[in-house]
């Protein structure tokens, strides 16, 4: 780092902070307009929010080490979490279902689902308390990769620099709320979209990569030899032979059908995280479809950028010394192919990119503390200034404690496969079972989310570590949270009374999902029926056709850094039929949706 570079990111931090507090006063009118910024926010404003906050440092720097390590495989593993697939589903039907629920949080959504009685009030507090556990592991592990990101850059301890970034993070997001938020995301989304144009151009412009290459694997001092066209396809072989961490996936097939299953869970039973807060921001059905295929178009730029990343890892270990870390790449490429001044505008790029993923679990994770245990339950009649100083006090706290329990872990893909396998699997059951089983109640919530997060939590702290056979690691992580959660599910539903008729009517009518509600949509008049069937066939058949088209669209940017242009050419035609299939399926009703 040159003196230019120091300053160019000094400027970039000391901006940031002066637009928080610029926003403050229009952040405090209240806690709507803290956390949901009064729902008057453009469409293509919220989506790119969301992408900035999508393309975090942690996550950037393990996408990138999985397709240094093992090109377009890296990609498909990252179906677990890293694509955002869930990203589909909303774009086409759970969006709309979010929003029309027009609440704040998704714990305050209980009370629609199971009413305000006891069954609602328990679901309502143990989705709260879930939903700040694990953006407590969430930040926790985004503070891990930022600060060994940036602890590269400036020669200081790993921990000292996620704190200095959690910190310059939380002044602005205490400050300015949900308008800060996604107001300096969009800056940065421009700043990260920089990166990606520069970053790929230069490895365009690099020789082709040779037919034979090594990289290294964490865990081992072996070095993995490949060959650039098994690397490099679009149709990789169900199995592999990895030594040391990555020997987890050697079983591929196996484990790309477990992560597809996990994630059509997730994204079929709405868990977005803090990613669900823009869609209860949003304005309407038409908005939400907008806005999320503003988001995933621009989120499909991050992965030419990871690509081009790892060739040029790739690129340093030929003309170097291969690199020892894959987690070490990204920062190892800036340092040494980037002149000055623009490693300083890079840097700033990716702090940035860490920035605005910490803002967005800060001021989501706030929300449930503030909206659905402090004035739901401690003091209901608190005023607007109680409630604001309420929320950043929260804001403060989450940050802390996620910070320190980032400090016991050093692998940003142990804890990433956690978060998405383990506690993330636990929850996804009963937020799945809540959208289509008409029966499923509040306390058959409540114990499903207990069963799934104790389970997560003992398969972590005892049966993983007692583990020696790394390939069924990622199976046990997912199957016991999992099982546990759906057994807690149906246990404490059938031991209890099912919700009162009229909740269930209320939220069938306003909501109008699919799945088992048959008992429920005999009490409609029969157009309304037919109206809703009709809507529900759409959205499936849609679903069908986005799902395939977003790997497809993301995949089409990985071969055109690759330079496999006859993979590429296969990708373009296949993005081309399957958007003309969306259009016909989905697009075209979005204009006539309320």
């Amino acid at each position: 780092m040159h003196l230019i570079d120091y300053i160019i990111v000094s400027f970039y931090l000391l901006g940031i902070v002066l637009f928080g507090i610029f926003l403050q006063r229009k952040a405090s009118a209240g806690i709507d307009s803290y956390f949901l910024g009064n729902r008057n926010m453009p469409w293509w404003v919220l989506g790119a929010s969301g992408m900035a906050s999508n393309t975090d440092i942690a996550g950037t720097m393990l996408i990138t080490a999985l397709v240094y390590a093992l090109g377009t495989k890296g990609f498909f593993l990252e179906l677990r979490g890293g694509i955002t697939l869930i990203l589909a589903m909303f774009m086409i039907f759970m969006g709309k279902w979010n929003r029309r629920a027009q609440v704040m949080t998704l714990a305050e959504w209980m009370h629609l689902r199971f009413g305000v009685g006891g069954e609602g009030n328990i679901a309502r507090i143990v989705s709260a308390v879930a939903a700040i556990i694990l953006t407590i592991g969430s930040i926790s592990y985004f503070a891990i990769g930022g600060g060994k990101f940036l602890g590269e850059f400036i020669a200081v301890d790993a921990r000292l620099a996620s704190i200095f970034i959690i910190f310059l993070a939380l002044i602005y997001t205490i400050i300015s709320g949900f308008y800060g938020v996604v107001l300096t995301d969009v800056f940065q989304g421009v700043l990260i979209f920089f990166a990606i144009i520069y970053i790929c151009a230069i490895a365009i412009q690099m020789p082709p990569l040779p037919e034979t290459f090594t990289i290294a694997i964490p865990g081992t001092n072996q070095l993995q030899e490949w060959n650039f066209r098994e690397w490099s396809s679009i149709f990789p072989s169900m199995e592999v032979d990895l030594p040391g961490d990555y020997s987890r996936f050697n079983l591929f097939g196996p484990i790309l059908g477990f992560y597809l299953l996990k994630v059509l869970m997730e994204g079929f039973g709405g868990i977005g995280g803090y990613m669900m807060q823009r869609y209860f921001a949003a304005k309407s059905d038409r908005e939400v479809g907008l806005m999320s295929l503003w988001w995933i178009f621009l989120l499909s730029f991050r992965w030419p950028l990871v690509t081009a990343f790892a060739i040029l890892g790739i690129n340093y270990g030929i003309t170097n010394q291969v690199i020892s870390d894959p987690e070490l790449v990204l920062p190892t490429v800036i340092a040494a192919y980037l002149p000055v001044g623009i490693k300083g505008l890079i840097l700033a790029c990716f702090i940035a990119a860490g920035m605005s993923t910490f803002d967005s679990l800060i001021n989501g994770g706030a929300a449930y503390w503030v909206k659905d245990i402090y004035q739901a339950y401690l003091n209901p009649l608190a005023d607007n200034r109680k409630l604001i100083v309420q929320s950043r006090w929260a804001s403060l706290i989450i940050a802390m404690v996620g910070l320190l329990f980032s400090f016991s872990i050093s692998n940003i893909n142990e804890i990433w496969g956690w978060l998405t396998l383990g506690l993330g699997t636990g929850l996804a059951v009963p937020l799945l079972l809540r959208w289509y089983w008409w029966r499923f109640n509040g306390y058959g919530f409540a114990t499903g989310i207990g069963a799934g997060m104790i389970a997560a939590i003992i398969t972590k702290a005892i049966v993983l570590p007692s583990l020696l056979d790394l390939q069924i690691a990622e199976f046990i992580q997912f199957l016991i949270p999992s099982s546990c959660s759906l057994a807690g599910c149906i246990v404490g539903t059938l031991l209890t009374p099912p919700t009162k008729r009229l909740v269930l009517e209320n939220f069938y009518t306003v909501t109008r999902p699919f799945g088992f509600w048959k008992p429920i949509a005999a009490s409609l008049p029969r157009n309304l029926r037919a109206k809703i069937t009709l809507e529900n066939q759409r959205d499936l058949l849609a679903t069908a056709i986005a799902i395939p088209w977003q790997i497809v669209l993301y995949l089409t940017g990985i071969m055109f850094v690759m330079k496999r242009w006859d993979n590429f050419q296969i990708l373009c035609l296949l993005l081309i039929v399957l958007s003309i299939c969306l259009y016909f399926a989905w697009y075209r009703y979005l204009k006539v949706q309320n």
